[in-house]
């Protein structure tokens, strides 16, 4: 595959907004058994308030999600998770704001671009599902590759590197061919190094250390840190690791670190200081 070169210094995708900054995306998590907020949003109702607290806060786009990725989940049904996520997207757009959907099923990534969804997060890069790859294309709108080895059941076996960096480089490259040969168009793509996902502490912070390598691929770059195992191991400092609400401050941080490196986008569950921190980021960029 040619390198593909980002327009301008981050990068922009065909389809979504262009910013001036590091974007930030807030997470909704319709789930009663997120390792990171315990089901807060179950609720249809409360997930879409959420949604907008967040876009409040400072959010440029908001994920939502309706499966669990945290290591060990079981996987949703397919109809549970369609009816977790769909009314809260159509509600959210419906508000205005600008949605993407965290899924690994086609059909949910299909109904939640029917309902306004513009952009498919999906944290498998389209192996769970073969149908998704296509089912993206013809919908022609952006979509995430993550780097993932599979699912969440048993993905901490997985985490064997001899070089993490230059192996999860050459994993992405060789998705990023798939998805293309199956019609996505290469402008539309995102990649993510799956901090957390077959990974321990050591290799999500030899990713952080290398973005400018992620960047070689050519394509826009989003960070997905926010509240993870390796952030609170780091906190711990040989002690007990805080809880996941407890490593916003830390995930903030890493928001500002990931905003200097040149990442298109944050993800994050708490906005309000990543929002402060990407904006202090651009404001150093600007002071050159």
């Amino acid at each position: 595959m040619s390198t593909l070169r980002p327009r301008g210094g981050r990068g922009t995708v065909e389809g979504l907004p262009e910013w001036d900054r590091c974007a930030v995306m807030g997470v909704v998590n319709v789930t009663p058994d997120s390792f990171s907020d315990g089901g807060r949003w179950f609720d249809t109702t409360a997930a879409v308030k959420r949604g907008l607290d967040l876009v409040a806060e400072g959010a440029d786009l908001v994920d939502v999600g309706g499966e669990s990725t945290r290591p060990g989940a079981p996987r949703v049904d397919e109809r549970e998770e369609l009816r977790r996520v769909v009314p809260v997207v159509r509600n959210l757009v419906s508000e205005g704001v600008t949605v993407s959907v965290d899924t690994m099923r086609a059909s949910v990534a299909e109904q939640a671009v029917a309902a306004g969804a513009v952009l498919v997060n999906d944290v498998s890069g389209g192996l769970a599902d073969p149908a998704m790859v296509p089912t993206v294309a013809a919908a022609g709108v952006p979509f995430v590759v993550m780097h993932w080895r599979g699912f969440s059941e048993d993905m901490n076996s997985r985490a064997l590197y001899t070089d993490v960096v230059a192996e999860v480089l050459a994993e992405l490259r060789v998705r990023m061919d798939a998805v293309i040969a199956g019609g996505i168009a290469p402008d539309r793509l995102i990649i993510d190094p799956g901090l957390g996902f077959a990974k321990d502490t050591a290799h999500d912070l030899a990713l952080l250390a290398h973005q400018a390598e992620l960047r070689t691929l050519g394509r826009p770059v989003l960070i997905a840190a926010s509240r993870k195992r390796f952030l609170g191991r780091v906190l711990a400092a040989g002690g007990p690791p805080p809880p996941a609400r407890e490593r916003d401050a830390a995930t903030a941080a890493v928001s500002a670190i990931a905003a200097h490196e040149g990442a298109w986008a944050v993800r994050v569950h708490e906005v309000r200081a990543t929002a402060d921190a990407v904006r202090l980021a651009r404001a150093v960029e600007g002071a050159r």
